[in-house]
């Protein structure tokens, strides 16, 4: 299993104190997903994360593949999409 939880700093039309983290991306592959949809994969995700994301998370990116699916992407991690703001003050 390969898992990665990275942060990516919060834009300046968010109301977050300046330095925050507030956009996350986590990549998970693992055999597990096999037999399991996507938007399955992405509940599961946010179940194991719900104590994290209970903290100032403005947005979450998950990638979660089967290692066939990572293989066949050549391990590479699709960019998050572009955020559109939040909550602005």
């Amino acid at each position: 299993r390969q898992v990665f939880w990275g942060g990516e700093k919060g834009g300046g039309s968010h109301n977050v104190p300046r330095g925050s983290e507030s956009h996350f991306k986590v990549v998970l592959v693992a055999h597990a997903f096999a037999s399991v949809p996507l938007l399955e994969r992405h509940r599961l995700v946010n179940e194991a994360l719900a104590d994290e994301l209970k903290g100032p998370v403005h947005a979450l990116s998950i990638v979660a593949k089967t290692p066939a699916q990572w293989a066949k992407a050549s391990g590479a991690v699709p960019p998050s999409p572009p955020c559109l703001g939040g909550s602005k003050a």
